[in-house]
């Protein structure tokens, strides 16, 4: 598969897509390339009204691979952005499914995508790491001993895709994301899940209850510059990249008393306390501090666009103003009769 080159007709089927990343993945491939030429694709009957009247949606379960298979060869599919994965707290909680949805999944769609030439995109995340991993500038190429069941199907299918790449020459590419942080979605069961929930209680009870506990430093990235970030490693030339599966990357590390910190300087009397989950924590715990992206700067030009001071003061600006529209009466919305 060549670089993608967004003045070239592609046709590209995202799974996963109602979820956090592809929710926003979707909308942003479909301006790039095309609103007919991006296939939204989740477990969902019923989804968002944006990706049922912007362009083509269809529900599918990703264990279904004959269903993902005719999809791919009805729609003549170049390209696979899988997304459609269980998060980290509740693939712990069922951890069969998890290795079901997560492994079994992955399988189908590399396996769909070698019959029909795809290119696949399939994420990684900081959960792909483990307690005897380094912890502060975690490298690109180190130790990877998960504890928990989500870090062991990141592994193992950075593993396969690799396995994938070199067995059949499958052009699959990932990254290793962190703590993604959005205003546009609602947690879905991760562990960096309070970095979403904190703008939103800050916003309406100017307190909130932290299921990390102080000190808890990970990576984060806001969700702008994770979705350029999908983008532009698929458009990537590919002599260029030396890991494909997955890249490290960051934009930010911080701790939940740093985040309140820096909401506390747009809300003033913000509070923030802490109540640890034990679940949650001891996974967190588990993580890195913070990660080495140097390899996706060098490789395919990665600069993140947004620290923690601009990613707030956007959030708030945008949760502000959602919760503004909300308030207003029905007829001030320019609704019906």
């Amino acid at each position: 598969m060549k670089a993608k080159d967004k003045n070239t007709m592609h046709r590209i089927l995202v799974t996963g897509a109602t979820g956090q990343i592809g929710s926003e993945l979707v909308p942003a491939l479909r301006a790039r390339y095309g609103a007919a030429n991006v296939i939204a694709v989740g477990h969902k009957k019923n989804p968002a009204s944006e990706l049922r009247e912007n362009g083509p949606y269809a529900a599918l379960d990703i264990r279904e691979r004959n269903a993902l298979a005719e999809l791919v060869e009805r729609e003549r599919i170049d390209t696979i952005y899988h997304l459609a994965a269980l998060l980290s707290a509740t693939a712990e909680a069922d951890p069969q499914l998890a290795w079901e949805i997560n492994m079994g999944g992955l399988l189908n769609v590399l396996e769909v995508a070698r019959l029909a030439h795809c290119g696949v995109f399939h994420p990684s995340s900081i959960g792909a790491f483990g307690p005897s991993t380094p912890r502060d500038h975690t490298p690109q190429v180190t130790i990877q001993r998960p504890n928990t069941m989500y870090g062991v199907t990141k592994v193992s299918g950075e593993l396969l895709c690799d396995y994938y790449h070199h067995r059949y020459g499958l052009d699959t590419r990932g990254i290793r994301f962190p703590g993604l942080i959005s205003h546009k979605t609602q947690p879905g069961g991760g562990t960096t899940d309070y970095a979403v929930e904190i703008f939103a209680a800050a916003l309406s009870q100017k307190q909130y209850t932290c299921f990390l506990q102080q000190g808890t430093r990970l990576d984060m990235m806001y969700m702008p510059d994770a979705i350029r970030a999908a983008m532009e490693i698929m458009e990537a030339e590919p002599a260029r990249l030396h890991h494909r599966n997955a890249y490290n990357l960051t934009a930010m590390s911080f701790a939940p008393e740093t985040l309140g910190a820096e909401i506390g300087l747009h809300i003033p009397g913000f509070t923030i306390s802490y109540q640890p989950d034990p679940v949650r924590q001891a996974i967190a715990d588990s993580w890195p501090n913070s990660l080495d992206d140097s390899a996706a700067r060098a490789d395919w030009d990665w600069r993140p666009r947004y620290g923690l001071r601009e990613m707030t003061r956007e959030m708030l600006g945008a949760l502000s103003a959602k919760e503004s529209r909300e308030s207003r009466p029905f007829h001030q919305q320019g609704g019906g009769q």
